[in-house]
């Protein structure tokens, strides 16, 4: 099987593979013996070592499960920081572009049910946010073209808190993070960024974009599933989504998985280091198969300027997503209609409804170390075959 969704998650590194193999067992770190503390140094030099990747400071690196948890943990954790017991109606909206992963728009649904207000930023026909939109929103302006508001504080209240992607899942699309960025900073409201999606594709310097929080996940750049990191700027205001041993600023309470860290950070670190020569190898071969797809009709490319470079997204027209997956899946190419998160459910993918398509089939094609060349031509040979099956079921 020719792997094409390594954007939903990408094979462990070699190297990460032999250190797991080689690794000792590890015992609590928050125990105080000896092996305890053997454990804890591990944790810490790991916590130190993704700091100096993501460029932040060792302590504002909380570990966690993954992104999603992040995420909640970013998104709850300040809206319910902000609130900080009062009436939800006497604070400002969240503030959250509606083609967001969902992760994120699924929490912000559940804080709205709990009373939260929204405003919703729409995005343009390839994915990116509309950044005067966003802007409007955190001021407490009028709600602007392309966003829409609930919640009685919606309007006229500066937000409580932003979030919004540093590209695309799905689409690929850089997002506007530096004139957001700077609009949050004028409005005093708190930023998160979610970049579990782009760390490791991207040259991301935390205390340069100007957020108060970053989410990031170890399995998207060939570290080990089930590891993430939330970053948290030390002035940041943010509550517990759930609480135990204290541990990590209290933000974050259970037994930390001290191997599961240093293996994270040793797959960052890897990462960062080939970023410049594997973006460029990976953006050649995703610009192959978006030049050769465009000469297919009734297909529509999107994302094809300011985009990650290991992903390439196309919609087909007279075709279902589910079909055309199951057709190259079954001529040996593993691909992807959208984010992982949402496979098995069979429904539009709400990025591609946000960019104005309906209708039609998304196809996400997402690249990897272990792409090669004579991969892209097999795919790039089935696609035409697929395609024209996939309109007739």
């Amino acid at each position: 099987m020719r792997l094409f969704d390594h954007a939903a998650a990408t094979p462990m590194r070699p190297s990460v593979r032999r250190a797991l193999a080689d690794a000792e067992p590890l015992a609590n770190p928050a125990s105080t013996h000896r092996e305890g503390q053997r454990a804890l140094a591990v944790l810490e030099d790991a916590r130190e070592r993704l700091a100096a990747a993501i460029g932040a400071h060792p302590t504002e690196v909380i570990f966690t499960s993954g992104g999603t948890e992040s995420i909640n943990l970013a998104v709850k954790g300040a809206w319910w920081a902000a609130a900080d017991g009062r009436d939800p109606a006497a604070i400002g909206p969240i503030v959250v572009p509606v083609a967001e992963h969902h992760a994120t728009l699924d929490a912000v649904e559940w804080l709205e049910r709990q009373g939260a207000a929204v405003r919703w930023i729409g995005v343009d026909a390839h994915a990116v946010t509309d950044a005067d939109a966003f802007a409007a929103a955190l001021a407490g302006g009028p709600t602007a073209s392309g966003a829409t508001a609930s919640g009685a504080t919606a309007s006229g209240a500066i937000a409580s808190i932003a979030t919004m992607l540093v590209a695309s899942n799905e689409v690929g699309s850089l997002q506007p993070v530096a004139a957001v960025a700077d609009a949050a900073a004028r409005a005093g409201v708190p930023l998160h960024l979610d970049a579990v999606g782009a760390f490791g594709h991207l040259p991301l310097r935390f205390a340069e974009t100007g957020a108060s929080l970053m989410s990031v996940a170890s399995h998207k750049l060939g570290g080990p599933h089930g590891v993430g990191a939330l970053v948290v700027r030390r002035d940041a205001k943010l509550q517990a989504l759930h609480h135990g041993g204290g541990q990590q600023r209290g933000l974050r309470s259970g037994t930390q998985d001290a191997l599961g860290a240093s293996l994270f950070a040793f797959a960052a670190e890897e990462a960062l280091a080939e970023l410049e020569q594997e973006s460029a190898r990976l953006r050649e071969l995703t610009d192959r198969i978006l030049a050769a797809v465009a000469a297919l009709p009734g297909v529509q490319l999107l994302a094809t300027r300011e985009r990650l470079p290991h992903i390439a997204h196309l919609v087909v027209e007279g075709a279902q997503g589910e079909s055309l997956q199951f057709l190259l899946d079954e001529a040996g190419f593993a691909v992807s209609n959208g984010s992982a998160c949402s496979a098995g459910v069979a429904r539009e993918s709400h990025v591609v409804r946000a960019c104005g398509l309906e209708g039609v089939a998304p196809l996400r094609l997402s690249l990897g170390r272990t792409t090669t060349a004579a991969d892209v031509d097999a795919l790039l040979a089935a696609l035409p075959t697929a395609i024209a099956r996939a309109r007739t079921l």
